[in-house]
């Protein structure tokens, strides 16, 4: 079933400041750098690379915002030419309407590829954002086919799946995820959403979180790269700090998706079941009605 060649996939956990483009340009490209010297041969960054996160208002995440053909994603391409990369990262993106998005962009050495605009928002993102309104895109690239999403977005795994459906190799997901309290001796939430994202859909994710507190906000630092089963392949950093995570990925794993004889995790779907997750307020009232009845 797999024939493709193992891939080294990096993710660069770099340290960003808001309001500091050219500074993080210049953490983003030292990073890359650090991976193509490594072998990577596809790069991914963290989350609103070019901005940071930590806006104190929409205004000014408008002044950080850049269009496409701006000097991050001209950085971008200009390492994917280099050395040989597909590079996917977080920008402040002010679109062709002038609207702010928090999107991805997935380069190679021929261009722009993809860009998706962040979804499901989290917290004050709403306050500063316009969430996007379309699939998020799987790419056929000359490693294999990439989707991506943004942070949050893996906390929907109808979302997730959507890109699975679609036949990702591999997940691609920038993220920045706010340092929240957990048990000790447990890992982070986020890497364990990760994980179950990954198996359940038989697919390599690899997500790039970053470091470096922000105007008072810690970050939980756990970029990760998973294989299809879920497992992880490398990551998080023992101490959840700055640097690169990387790993060899048979990206051909993932177009089998039997987990037995006789289980197929996309032909095992009862989709026909699943209506109620498309009518949630009819769901809710009947359930509401239901108990009212019965009471």
């Amino acid at each position: 079933m797999s024939q493709m060649p193992l891939i080294s996939v990096a993710c660069c956990q770099i340290t960003l400041a808001v309001g500091d483009p050219d500074g993080n340009r210049a953490a983003a490209q030292q990073a890359v750098e650090r991976a193509a010297a490594a072998g990577a041969r596809v790069v991914v960054l963290p989350e609103l690379v070019n901005s940071g996160y930590v806006f104190r208002d929409r205004e000014e995440a408008a002044g950080l915002a850049e269009p496409l053909d701006g000097p991050t994603v001209a950085g971008w391409i200009a390492s994917a030419r280099r050395h040989g990369l597909i590079l996917v990262g977080g920008l402040c993106e002010r679109d062709e309407d002038g609207l702010v998005r928090n999107s991805a962009v997935l380069v190679d050495a021929s261009g722009v590829r993809a860009v998706y605009r962040k979804t499901h928002l989290w917290d004050m993102e709403r306050t500063v954002f316009t969430p996007g309104d379309e699939l998020p895109p799987v790419v056929d690239t000359v490693v294999g086919r990439i989707g991506l999403l943004v942070c949050y977005d893996l906390e929907f795994p109808e979302w997730v799946r959507t890109v699975g459906l679609r036949g990702a190799d591999l997940l691609c997901v920038p993220t920045n995820w706010p340092l929240s309290p957990r048990p000790t001796g447990e890992r982070p939430a986020e890497v364990v959403r990760v994980q179950a994202n990954a198996s359940v859909n038989r697919m390599f994710v690899a997500a790039c979180d970053r470091a470096g507190p922000e105007r008072g906000v810690a970050w939980v630092g756990g970029s990760v790269i998973t294989d299809a089963d879920g497992f992880l392949l490398a990551g998080p950093r023992p101490d959840y700090d700055e640097g690169l995570v990387i790993a060899e990925c048979r990206l051909g794993d993932a177009r089998n998706k039997r987990i037995s004889e006789h289980n197929d995790v996309h032909a095992d779907r009862r989709p026909e079941l699943y209506r109620s997750i498309l009518e949630p307020a009819q769901s809710a009232d009947r359930f509401l009605m239901e108990r009212k009845h019965h009471a």
